[in-house]
Parts: structure tokens; sequence; C-alpha cells
């Protein structure tokens, strides 16, 4: 699938990733059948994913790449010089996905003046689509009328078993604002899951497949994360799996409301 066609479901994360790692990692993902790379400025190894697409047999147009706004990068006239430094790093011209990569933190800035600036650097050309991370219901609909015509094309937010984040979903989805879950795995947690577990084991997979399979059965895209090519290769082996209608209740049962990014900064999700 090219980014033409749209973001891929399946994508590859690099949060807490350094350069070297990330750029070995690129490479392996891109090597196996990803499509979908989403990095950000805070991640520091944009031009770490830049350089493993170019050293890749894969053409461009067919990688789909997620950059952010770093919300320090919010203030007036600082939006533009902010990505065309993302755009730099990544040597690429356009990225086929742009993010505001949480609200303003602690509201220092008005919400209408980083989203305008946003919406002028989409009209400039710099990015194929447009869209959110960390959003809030609230957020959201502060933001509509802002964006007019120009659909939020994703909200990226956590979603895992333990953390299905409800309101934000059911809304994004009212508004045709697709899903892109974070943290799919919950950094981990799941995977002692005794009810993962055992559906795992009725479909010869592991743990972590089945917390992916379930999300991306619910339509959500995914972006995991791993330094381990036999990893990187499970995770993108999930997309496989289809789960029954009683296993996909049986995971959804599993929600404990577990937020993992919960800094002091981050907005407090919609119950």
């Amino acid at each position: 699938m090219t980014a033409d066609f749209g973001m891929p479901k399946m994508g590859f994360g690099t949060w807490n990733r350094d350069k070297e790692t990330t750029y070995r990692c690129v490479l392996d993902a891109l090597d196996i059948g990803y499509t979908h790379i989403d990095t950000a400025p805070s991640y520091e190894n944009e031009d770490a994913v830049g350089k493993a697409i170019r050293d890749s047999d894969i053409a461009r147009n067919s990688v789909f790449v997620t950059t952010k706004v770093d919300p320090h990068d919010y203030g007036e006239g600082e939006v533009l010089p902010a990505v065309e430094k993302s755009l730099e790093k990544l040597a690429m011209d356009k990225v086929d996905l742009l993010l505001l990569h949480f609200p303003s933190l602690y509201d220092k800035y008005p919400l209408k003046s980083y989203v305008s600036q946003f919406i002028e650097v989409y009209d400039k050309g710099l990015t194929q689509h447009i869209g959110v991370s960390n959003f809030t219901i609230k957020h959201i609909e502060e933001s509509l009328p802002l964006f007019e015509d120009r659909p939020i094309y994703t909200n990226q937010v956590e979603i895992h078993a333990y953390m299905q984040n409800k309101p934000i979903v059911e809304y994004c989805q009212s508004k045709n604002i697709q899903l892109t879950a974070y943290s799919p795995i919950a950094r981990g947690e799941l995977l002692g899951d005794k009810v993962l577990t055992e559906i795992a084991q009725s479909h010869n997979a592991t743990t972590s497949q089945i917390a992916l399979a379930f999300l991306l059965s619910c339509g959500y895209a995914v972006i995991p994360s791993s330094d381990k090519r036999a990893r990187i290769q499970d995770n993108f082996d999930a997309a496989k799996i289809d789960l029954s209608a009683q296993e996909m209740l049986a995971i959804s049962a599993l929600e404990r409301g577990m937020r993992l990014n919960n800094a002091d900064y981050c907005p407090l999700w919609d119950v």
C-alpha cells in the first residue's frame, strides 16, 4: 500500500529509540513490509528515520511518514519554522501526515493561534494530511471550526486493552476521524494477561499479537515499536489474525482505565 492510498493501519513507532537504533529498526521494519513510519521532533530521531527510508529499497511514495509539531513550538510564528526544520531533518519536501503532538501544554498558547498556524502549513503543501494527537473531545470541538473543510485525518491517542478510551474513540468516529493507537501493547503491561495469553495459545500466536489484532479489528491504526527484528516481525504478522466475536468481547472486558501517558501536562481523558 502506498502513501497515496492512505495511512496503512499497521505502522512502526520510533518513540524512545536513539538514532542508531531507530535507523536499524526502521530498515528492518521496511524490509519486513511496514509502509507506515511514525516519528516526532521530541523523539530526536527524524534524521535517522529519513536516512533509513532513503537507504532502503522502498520508494518514498510507498512509505507513509508521520511526524508532529512539538507543543513547545506553538508560539506565534513558530509552527512553520518548526515544520521546515523537521522536513530538513527528514530530507523530505513534505510528509504524509503532520500532527499537533499535544494540546498546548498547561494551556500556554491559545488553541486558535497554533491551530491557525498549523492550517497554514497544510495550505502551503508541506503535508498531505493533518491531524492531532492527545486531543480530548473539548479540544477537537474547538478545533473543528478552525479546520473548516480541511479534514482532521486522525487523532493519535493511547489505546490498548487496559485503556480503551471509549469516549474519545466514539466521538472521533462520529466525526469521521480515524484513531491511531499508541502504546498498543501497554508498554509490555499486557504480556502477562491471562485472557490474552489463552486467546494467543488458541491462535498459535503471541500475547502482543492478540493485543494488536484486537485494536486492528476495532478499525484503529496501531504503531507498535520494538528494537528486536523478531518482535518487529511478530507485530507485523498480527494483522493476519482474525479474532472471533467472543474473543473480541473477552478482550473488551479487560478495560481498567490504566493510563500510561499521565505526565502532569497531559490533558485528562474524557470519561
